[in-house]
């Protein structure tokens, strides 16, 4: 079978078609490296989202494989072997899903050293979500080869490919229900809106149950002699849509397993003061930790004595309970799985103390608060790199009244602002009238 196996590999399209899906996913991959570089679990979920190409490619390839061997007339001639049909289909059948698998794989590991030194948590739903994405390139691939030989053109194969990036992006949209959509298109679900999204365990055996369904109906349509007995292939796609639906979560249910709580988990450093970072960012710890405390040092007249990565979702909506004594900071990756902005990590995380928890609403006055940051920092409020994102005219003249006033002053003023914004009162007049 080994040798078999070989001479299929060599003779047919299989290689061509490997490195075709390899090179195009990895220029997905690496044009779009702000999406994924948050961690292992954004990889996985980015490269099932590029399925939408990947997909179709395989497909097509499928079909241009079945194309050159009806050009060839390789089907008179195996048809003199006194082997059954179902035989005679399997070294192509390995062929080209060994060719697939490695070429997702492939596109895998070359995205992955831009991550390897930050990325630590590794959750076992990764591995899953690309056994998912293996199953789909596979059922793609002999779907190519099963329309191919049913429709031996040489239209087919690129009529194939636009033909399964609609199918794949609009058509599950045509389903009411979320949870049904993603399980019928093993590329949707996979957008994060946070980086502790994951895809819940229902879901991809759901998607699983699918895309194997369409694989034995790819292989049923290869090994049958008479197109008239092509229909018997509606059989296992009937069996796998009825279980792939009892099986997927629905409504709330599905919006409901959209988060890894794993992931959410704090990791702490061991001295004080304590600094913690969601599991999902661990790698980013000892690059957070000098710029945090350094915060908390700012902030020593205060109450506040360590800092906690806000995790807070929006979809679904969490957020992790207020605490007195802990000052919450925002996270964001780069491109290279690193902190984004580390110029700006200590003015937001104070700009966050002084405005107070998301909860206060419209009492939140972040003029106020970048003013009563940059004091702090003993510099002024500007736009780039290592400040804000806009200029704030207003705030840059509310700092420049606390510069003029005598340091005592001016940091019992900045400390009731604090202690107002952490009890969502009002903090628009504090810095101008005084401590109250």
């Amino acid at each position: 079978m080994n040798r078999i196996l070989g001479i299929e590999l060599r003779r047919s399209a299989a290689l061509g078609a490997a490195l075709l899906i390899a090179v195009a996913g990895a220029i997905v991959l690496h044009a779009t490296p702000g999406r994924w570089s948050a961690g292992w679990m954004a990889l996985a979920m980015r490269q099932r989202e590029y399925l939408a190409v990947l997909s179709p490619l395989a497909m097509a390839a499928g079909a241009w494989q079945s194309y050159r061997e009806h050009r060839a007339n390789t089907g008179e001639l195996f048809a003199t072997a006194p082997r059954p049909r179902p035989q005679r289909i399997v070294p192509i059948l390995l062929a080209t899903a060994l060719a697939v698998l490695v070429a997702y794989l492939v596109t895998l590991l070359a995205a992955a050293p831009r991550i390897a030194d930050t990325a630590r948590y590794l959750p076992p739903a990764a591995f899953v979500v690309v056994a998912v994405g293996l199953i789909a390139m596979i059922a793609s691939v002999w779907l190519g080869l099963a329309v191919g030989r049913l429709l031996p053109a040489l239209a087919t194969a690129p009529a194939l490919a636009v033909l399964g990036f609609v199918l794949l992006i609009l058509a599950p949209h045509a389903l009411a229900d979320d949870g049904v959509a993603a399980a019928f298109s093993p590329a949707l679900g996979m957008s994060m809106f946070s980086d502790y999204d994951t895809v819940g365990a229902r879901v991809s055996i759901a998607q699983a149950l699918w895309m194997a369904a369409v694989a034995v109906a790819a292989v049923v349509l290869l090994a049958v002699h008479n197109r008239t007995f092509a229909l018997t292939a509606l059989a296992p796609l009937a069996i796998g849509a009825t279980a792939t639906t009892l099986v997927v979560p629905t409504g709330h249910a599905y919006d409901r397993s959209t988060l890894d709580p794993v992931a959410q988990e704090l990791v702490c450093t061991h001295d004080t003061p304590r600094v913690c970072v969601s599991r999902a960012h661990e790698g980013l710890l000892s690059e957070v930790t000098p710029k945090a405390r350094h915060a908390l040092k700012l902030l020593s007249r205060t109450a506040l004595v360590q800092a906690h990565e806000d995790t807070s979702t929006l979809f679904p909506p969490t957020s992790p309970s207020p605490r007195a004594d802990t000052a919450l900071m925002t996270i964001t990756v780069d491109k290279r799985g690193h902190l984004a902005h580390p110029g700006r990590f200590e003015p937001t995380l104070l700009t966050g103390v002084f405005t107070g928890p998301p909860s206060c609403g419209d009492n939140r006055d972040f003029t106020v608060a970048t003013a009563a940051a940059y004091w702090l920092l003993d510099r002024e409020p500007t736009a780039g790199s290592d400040g804000l994102e806009f200029d704030d005219p207003d705030a840059v003249k509310l700092w420049k009244k606390l510069r003029a006033l005598p340091r005592a002053e001016a940091e019992a003023r900045v400390t009731a602002v604090q202690q107002a914004a952490q009890k969502c009162q009002d903090t628009t007049n504090l810095l101008t009238r005084g401590a109250r």
